[in-house]
């Protein structure tokens, strides 16, 4: 037999390579993550003492019995919510002001002793039954700090604290969420002493055995806060994101104090850690009716959800419930004018229909087609070692395009650092101008420009940790 050249056998081993998929790079998300970020907005309720005594935090003191909403309705919060896009609902359980709005063995500050149902009512239950019945996911906030209790800063409120957690997490139901709120110490009735109480949240509340907890009844939860999340606060209350967000992040730096580390994450992480962004509908978190003419603005929820799902994070949008025990018509008209709006604009991808190229691809079954494709576990892929690449869109005529939808494959890791975007028209490419910085991509990057006539789109990646693995790229 003849000897086969050496040169040959490489190029078997180099095209058997490249028909495997890539290696991950960095950190991935674990499924429970993946299933979270595809979510992408849900909503978020405040309501308690403080929507009844125009508070934003109750000190702790605030009577029982001023809880007394007069029509209270959780299947209108539902529908309200689903009408407008949201996947799930977190609600506020207690806040800051220790009043628990299910009937705990833990302490008599709660709906149990209000005029409401006659002490028999249960807000938990029901709002977890209404997400049931109408297929919302459904969450809890927890707040650590607790400004009622007279062992607040002690070591037997742990105790009372992890069997709320207990008593939350086995009576309503799988969560696909738990809340761990940042506000920790400080003045509170604390059972009347009217004091000022200091903890280290890090060590005082045992998040590990919270989670634990959590973990034990509903183990898909995704946890926010403490020291031991699977998500991450995006820094700010502004419902804005970094344009460049990495959902990589050091694990021993979950910091609440550096804002720019929370709202961009770390180019080289080590873990894991996609972001949220929270904000509500109105200034406060709480209903006030002074606030009845400060509903945020059709333009002001959809900047917001450019710059939150469209940044590579999840959106919290929160709608505060009124006395009544409803979502006022007012808040709820304008997230259901935002979210028709959302589908007009996304009603009708412009990109399909197109012929679609790339300067480098791994193989057939990652070739550039597949960012057309709905089959999210399909992407376009470059060779080992390619980490600058272009992708071409061949429009059948002129077209005019305002926006951008791009997604990386994310089950193996986060890598792009640098893209541009350039239209051909009347024979040479042009730069689409842009107003932000393009950067990270992630999850999810949504890019809006003044309308511009296109024969054919260019993306350019320019800078890339490793292999670009593309889901993803839409036009409208």
């Amino acid at each position: 037999m003849k000897k086969i050249p050496s040169i040959f056998i490489l190029s078997l081993a180099l095209l058997a390579s490249c028909t495997k998929a890539p290696k991950p790079v960095g950190p991935v998300p674990t499924r429970q993550q993946l299933e979270w970020q595809q979510l992408e907005t849900y909503a978020f309720i405040h309501f308690g003492l403080n929507t009844f005594n125009d508070m934003e935090w109750g000190f702790g003191d605030t009577p029982s019995y001023t809880f007394n909403p007069t029509n209270l309705d959780c299947e209108q919060w539902v529908l309200t919510l689903k009408n407008c896009g949201m996947k799930g609902i977190i609600f506020t359980a207690k806040h800051h002001d220790g009043f628990c709005l299910w009937p705990t063995e833990t302490t008599e500050y709660s709906i149990k002793n209000t005029y409401y149902k006659e002490g028999h009512g249960d807000l938990v239950r029901e709002l977890s039954e209404a997400c049931k019945k109408h297929g919302m996911r459904f969450g809890l906030y927890l707040s650590p700090w607790d400004r009622n209790q007279a062992d607040y800063g002690y070591q037997g409120y742990v105790q009372v604290y992890h069997q709320q957690i207990k008593e939350l997490t086995s009576n309503y139901g799988e969560l696909f969420e738990f809340w761990f709120d940042g506000a920790n110490g400080g003045t509170g009735w604390y059972g009347g002493a009217n004091d000022m109480r200091s903890i280290v949240a890090e060590h005082y509340y045992d998040y590990e055995k919270a989670r634990d907890i959590v973990w034990s009844h509903c183990p898909h939860a995704a946890i926010f806060g403490g020291t031991v999340p699977t998500l991450r606060w995006i820094g700010n209350e502004e419902g804005v994101a970094g344009t460049t967000m990495w959902s990589n992040y050091h694990p021993d730096y979950v910091s609440l104090n550096d804002t720019k580390a929370l709202s961009h994450g770390f180019v080289d992480g080590e873990a894991w850690l996609p972001a949220e962004v929270d904000v509500s509908i109105r200034p406060g978190w709480f209903y006030h009716e002074r606030e009845d003419d400060e509903v945020k603005s059709l333009e002001q929820l959809t900047d917001i959800y450019f710059h939150s799902v469209g940044r590579n994070a999840n959106l919290l949008l929160n709608f505060p419930v009124n006395k009544e025990g409803r979502i006022p018509s007012i808040d709820s008209l304008r997230a259901a004018e935002w979210y028709r709006s959302l589908g007009a604009l996304f009603q009708k991808d412009l990109l399909q229909g197109c012929k679609v190229t790339a300067s480098n691809t791994r193989a057939s079954r990652f070739s550039p087609k597949c960012v057309l494709d709905e089959d999210d576990t399909k992407y376009w892929a470059t060779e080992d070692g390619i980490r600058r690449a272009d992708l071409v869109f061949e429009f059948p005529e002129s077209t005019e395009i305002t926006s951008l939808l791009l997604q990386e494959y994310i089950p193996l890791g986060q890598n792009v650092k640098h893209f541009t975007l350039s239209r051909y028209v009347n024979g040479k490419w042009l730069p689409i101008d842009m107003e932000e910085e393009l950067t990270t991509i992630g999850y999810m990057r949504l890019v809006r420009f003044d309308p511009v006539k296109v024969e054919k789109l260019r993306i350019r990646f320019w800078v890339a940790k490793g292999t670009l693995c593309m889901s993803k790229v839409a036009a409208y």
